[in-house]
């Protein structure tokens, strides 16, 4: 509506994707802020978290709160984003069908949770990963066959690509894009711990995104330079509405945000790297998602190959857990990793 404003009256500050980036941010604010309260109400004894009998004894007090909150912060991105965004753009287009494919998913693993009242009882993983390869190639064969966009693989501290990957890019694409939906959604354990650093990639990714949108700028830091600017719009309006999630999610938690909002979260943060031509600098941007997902890969690979564990329990949040790490002290320890890691990859833009 925004752009719209622009182009038929003459409003030209609504043709800067800042401006209209400010006012998606806020709308979405406001939109989960006056929702969500709502929402948990409503969700009172419908709609609360089944909590895994091998969970840490301290969740169990988690069992009544109210979870699929994704479903609120993502509505109201989405809301923000047609109201602010470019419609027509191919890749704004393309980042809300990441949100709403994935957010389905979510939300189809919650319910099933949900009303069988067991939180074994969501989908298969060989079905969610079925479902993730599907929606993550149908997002891949947009971006290749109907945005055009470029293929070629992007190393940090390297002027020039590494290689054109060619059609071979959906089978990369896809791999980010599930490997971080998941990964997000193993991060998804304690109060906000996934929330915050989310906040943190998607600011980093909207930078890295606007400037490879920006002629100007993408010379300057010699960044490769496609058409992807307004993509920022819908990250801008994600962080508000996950701002105004955090609300209610920070310790203790008054509702959850679900599979329905961490693996959609994760493949929107994927979809952001890869339009932002930074696939592999996502490792730095996503580290805590990154150090979260290893954490299980070593504890069963080394109980299948040893009968051994690594770590006290996995995802390694509830490893410090079983070590009677205060909850609060651990997600404010890992907020604060994600933050200088997302300095430091913010930083290696200009090291080229």
């Amino acid at each position: 509506m925004l752009y719209w404003l622009y182009r038929h009256l003459d409003i030209n500050l609504f043709q800067y994707i800042t401006v209209r980036a400010g006012f998606a941010f806020f709308i979405a604010l406001l939109i989960t802020l006056f929702v969500m309260p709502r929402f948990i109400r409503w969700a009172q004894g419908r709609c609360e978290q089944p909590i895994n009998g091998y969970a840490p004894d301290s969740h169990q007090s988690k069992a009544k709160t109210p979870t699929m909150g994704g479903i609120v912060f993502l509505g109201a991105t989405i809301i923000a984003t047609v109201l602010t965004a470019k419609l027509n753009s191919v890749f704004v287009i393309g980042g809300i069908l990441t949100i709403l494919f994935f957010g389905l998913i979510g939300l189809q693993d919650d319910l099933s949770k949900v009303l069988k009242n067991e939180n074994l009882a969501g989908l298969s993983a060989k079905a969610k990963l079925a479902l993730q390869l599907l929606s993550a190639g149908l997002i891949g064969s947009f971006l290749y066959f109907y945005a055009g966009f470029n293929t070629d693989l992007y190393l940090p501290f390297l002027k020039n690509p590494l290689c054109d990957m060619g059609i071979f890019a959906i089978v990369f694409w896809a791999f980010v894009m599930i490997g971080t939906s998941n990964a997000v959604n193993l991060t998804d354990g304690l109060d906000g711990l996934a929330t915050v650093p989310s906040i943190f990639a998607l600011i980093s990714l909207s930078a890295i995104v606007y400037i490879t949108g920006n002629a100007v700028i993408s010379k300057y830091l010699l960044l490769p330079n496609f058409q992807v600017g307004e993509v920022t719009i819908i990250a801008a309006a994600l962080i508000g509405s996950l701002a105004g999630f955090l609300w209610f999610n920070c310790h203790p938690a008054e509702v959850f945000m679900g599979d329905s909002g961490s693996l959609t979260l994760g493949a929107f943060i994927a979809y952001m790297a890869i339009v932002g031509k930074s696939e592999v600098l996502l490792i730095l941007i996503g580290l805590v998602f990154v150090i979260e997902t290893l954490s299980v890969m070593l504890q069963v690979g080394s109980f299948k190959l040893r009968q051994k564990r690594v770590f006290l329990m996995a995802p390694i949040h509830h490893h410090f857990e079983m070590k009677n790490w205060a909850e609060n002290k651990i997600i404010v320890r890992f907020w604060i990793i994600s933050m200088l890691s997302n300095i430091i990859a913010l930083i290696t833009l200009k090291i080229r």
